[in-house]
């Protein structure tokens, strides 16, 4: 697996928490909309942070099951003009890191998720903000299961760890936020090392040796692009799958 730069220690941020809220990516709307825009260069990052979402949203607007025990936050990050690094790619690295320091084997299902023992233990939905061709400022959804109950085909942290909440505090919450914001302040700090976080994710990647369904046929996975899109090959047809950031 490719060497990965060593992971770094939280940052400076601006938290936010609630107890329960509909959605935290509803709050950290208004919370911009009070203050104009998102944090700049320079400035410090945002959080809002919740127990639990009534109405959480994942990918394509999907239910995101948000009880009490998992880490459910929406984050407002600085991001340079041009970055070289793809958002989703960095945030997934970073968080890929970070449990690989517990001893895991995370990996990324493209273009939004991550899974432990196959199946999904935490979702990423990034999104830039931007003037004309330039970005504002980068948006970030993360949701992770820690010590909370998880629907069919999902898995908490405390599980993968092998046994109850009190022998892993590491899957507890607040253990688990410093995690999930240390990966965020990791993937700024690498927004310009694009071709280094593609190759960090690419050695991660969930590839099914079944292949991709694209356009009615079976593609194999090809690896990825700096801009984050997956790259497919069919015999001697190559395509690829575009995610948005």
């Amino acid at each position: 697996m490719t060497a990965a730069p060593r992971t770094v220690g939280p940052g400076a941020w601006r938290l936010r928490r609630l107890p329960v809220c509909a959605s935290t990516e509803i709050e950290l709307e208004r919370w911009l909309a009070r203050r104009g825009g998102g944090p700049g260069p320079g400035e410090v990052p945002l959080a809002v942070l919740a127990r639990r979402q009534r109405h959480g949203r994942g990918q394509q607007g999907r239910h995101w099951h948000s009880p009490v025990g998992g880490v459910w936050l929406s984050a407002a990050l600085p991001w340079p003009e041009r970055p070289s690094a793809a958002l989703g790619l960095a945030v997934a690295v970073g968080l890929a890191l970070e449990f690989e320091a517990l001893g895991l084997q995370p990996r990324i299902k493209w273009p939004n998720d991550l899974l432990l023992q196959g199946r999904k233990f935490a979702g990423v939905l990034p999104r830039l903000r931007l003037r004309g061709s330039a970005v504002r400022w980068a948006q970030v959804g993360i949701g992770v299961n820690g010590v909370n109950r998880v629907p069919a085909g999902a898995i908490a942290l405390v599980e993968a760890l092998g046994g109850p909440a009190r022998r892993h505090p590491e899957a507890r919450p607040r253990r688990l936020e410093r995690r999930v914001l240390r990966a965020l302040d990791w993937a700024r700090l690498h927004a310009a090392c694009g071709d280094s976080v593609r190759r960090l994710a690419e050695v991660r990647l969930l590839a099914s040796p079944e292949g991709v369904h694209h356009l009615g046929a079976v593609w194999q996975v090809d690896g990825l692009g700096v801009d984050g899109a997956l790259c497919l090959r069919r015999g001697g047809l190559t395509t690829r799958l575009q995610r948005r950031f």
